[in-house]
């Protein structure tokens, strides 16, 4: 499988759900569609760890440390997108 955009997997999986519940494919399309999804949630779960990574990296204090949590975690900020600032 080539390397594609998270968002284009995404909408690929969402494609394949429809598919699937659509109960009009057969049991071999059924059987390939699992492996596609299979691959492409992989692929997702990677590019969303090395997103969580880089996050992780760009909250620091300001001695340059990560913030570390009760828990010893690093501290993270969760993402908001630019238009539910809007309203």
């Amino acid at each position: 499988m080539k390397d594609t955009s998270f968002e284009s997997s995404y909408l690929r999986l969402e494609e394949i759900l429809e598919q699937m519940n659509s109960k009009k494919v057969s049991l071999e399309e059924s059987l390939s569609l699992y492996k596609e999804a299979d691959c492409l949630i992989s692929s997702c779960n990677e590019k969303l760890k090395k997103a969580e990574q880089e996050v992780e990296v760009l909250i620091k204090n300001r001695e340059g440390s990560l913030v570390i949590d009760s828990e010893g975690k690093p501290e993270t900020a969760n993402f908001s997108h630019a238009s539910e600032h809007l309203s």
